[in-house]
């Protein structure tokens, strides 16, 4: 009987992977309708939300300007006291709700101690995943931090797992890719022959198939799953 090839990296995404961004976000704006509020800006704080997410979701999550863009379309200006007071009370927020999910540092220990290469590969900007990670105190786990910087594409393009592969010295087989998104974690690093798991704890799509080879309910699942994948080879 042939052995397989032992698992010898781990790669992450990190929003809704290793940190609940969303969980982030959704106290950040909200405390930052609060104090735009609190400033005199005359809105509706449910109504506001919903209007936010959506300009996220037309400019993207990264956008640094969706509250210029929501003020203005609110009294036809940018009025920066309105501005500032809300993106005070956003920093604040987002400081104090920045999280590891449970069992991260656990994890990222866990793989350490067994000599298993870490990586993360996320399509945020730079500047934001490092500022992530440091907040996080994750930084010293990781051998390799591809962003969208690094590579100009997004995933599924193979090039940032790629590039992170390369990095590691690493074979895509003796990788297992770790990720919220079907469609972009579990696709891009199934096209060049990674192995996947699918973080279904950070979740925000509803998926039902994720098309992995392995689903997590909890992240530290990941140590038992290279233990038993490494203790058949």
């Amino acid at each position: 009987m042939m052995k397989h090839t032992l698992i010898k990296g781990v790669i992450f995404d990190l929003d809704n992977t290793l940190l609940d961004f969303m969980k982030m976000k959704e106290f950040a704006v909200k405390a930052a309708i609060k104090g735009m509020i609190e400033a005199g800006l005359m809105v509706d704080e449910e109504s506001s939300y919903d209007e936010i997410v959506a300009i996220y979701e037309q400019f993207g999550w990264e956008n640094q300007e969706v509250f210029d863009v929501f003020i203005e379309k609110q009294i036809g200006r940018v009025e920066h006291k309105y501005l500032a007071a809300g993106i005070v009370a956003y920093r604040r927020a987002r400081e104090a709700n920045l999280m590891a999910y449970p069992n991260v540092n656990k994890t990222l220990m866990a793989l350490a101690k067994l000599g298993i290469k870490l990586g993360v590969v996320s399509d945020a900007p730079s500047r934001e995943a490092w500022m992530r990670i440091y907040y996080l105190n994750l930084y010293h786990y990781f051998d390799v931090v591809i962003t969208f910087d690094d590579t100009g594409e997004r995933k599924p393009s193979e090039k940032p797992f790629k590039m992170s592969l390369d990095s590691l010295g690493l074979e895509p087989q003796e990788t297992i890719m770790v990720g919220d998104w079907p469609e972009r974690d579990v696709v891009g690093a199934k096209q060049i022959g990674m192995r996947t798991a699918f973080a279904r704890y950070g979740d925000t799509f509803g998926t039902v198939n994720s098309g992995a080879d392995w689903d997590l309910n909890d992240i530290y699942q990941l140590v038992m799953i290279i233990n038993e994948f490494n203790g058949s080879a």
